[in-house]
């Protein structure tokens, strides 16, 4: 992950250090945490982005496929996140409405990339190859299969795109990833089935080259977020 991404909540006094957080705050639950941010304490909010930046890292980078565009993404969500706290009315989850935050961060950007001419893609392949994990197998097959990912996951609409990072590629429920991106469970699973249907022939030489058979669909868009 950049360093770029870590600009609200990675520093902060030691844990034992003069002017060090109370060690309770780490124990605190999200709610806790954010009530007291809302409230004025400097150091909570801090402590909630970095219990979960990592994943939200993870749909950032999957989201819009390039580090850059996604450290900024996330970073103007921390920022709006800690502006509009007040804004949060403790009816779902602090990582729900964290993630619709960021989501929306990444679907404001991909819309102000469609105004522009198209973007090519990464030409440095070790940094493209971060977004889909650690490689476990050949790291040249693996780097190859990542950009394929990347440019597979460029050609289907922002709306499956973010349903299908969430759901097959994060692991959040139907439910879940409904409540993220402010729409009903059907609207997610009509975009995460056409999103799928639209990955699969951009994906079916890695398909063919590990199994030499039809797979299910989902397999195309698991694949993406798990190898």
């Amino acid at each position: 992950m950049t360093s770029d991404i870590t600009r609200i909540g990675a520093g902060g006094p030691p844990a034992d250090g003069p002017g060090a957080r109370p060690a309770g705050y780490e124990t605190m639950d999200d709610h806790e945490l954010l009530r007291l941010h809302v409230a004025g304490n400097p150091d909570t909010f801090g402590i909630l982005v970095k219990r979960h930046r990592d994943r939200l890292w993870a749909v950032a980078i999957r989201t819009l496929g390039e580090p850059e565009e996604a450290a900024d993404a996330l970073q103007e969500a921390f920022i709006s996140a800690f502006r509009r706290a007040d804004s949060f009315r403790g009816d779902a989850k602090v990582t729900t409405w964290l993630h619709r935050i960021v989501v929306n961060a990444c679907l404001d950007r991909i819309r102000r990339r469609q105004v522009r001419a198209a973007d090519p893609l990464p030409e440095d392949e070790d940094r493209a190859a971060e977004l889909a994990g650690p490689a476990q197998d050949d790291p040249a097959e693996v780097r190859e299969r990542r950009l394929d990912v990347l440019n597979a996951l460029r050609q289907i609409n922002s709306d499956q795109r973010s349903a299908l990072v969430l759901v097959d590629m994060e692991g959040y429920s139907i439910e879940e990833a409904a409540a993220i991106l402010g729409c009903a469970p059907g609207t997610v699973k009509s975009r995460c089935a056409r999103g799928r249907a639209r990955l699969l022939p951009l994906l079916r030489h890695w398909q063919t080259t590990r199994g030499g058979s039809d797979v299910p669909e989902k397999t195309a868009a698991e694949s993406v977020g798990t190898e």
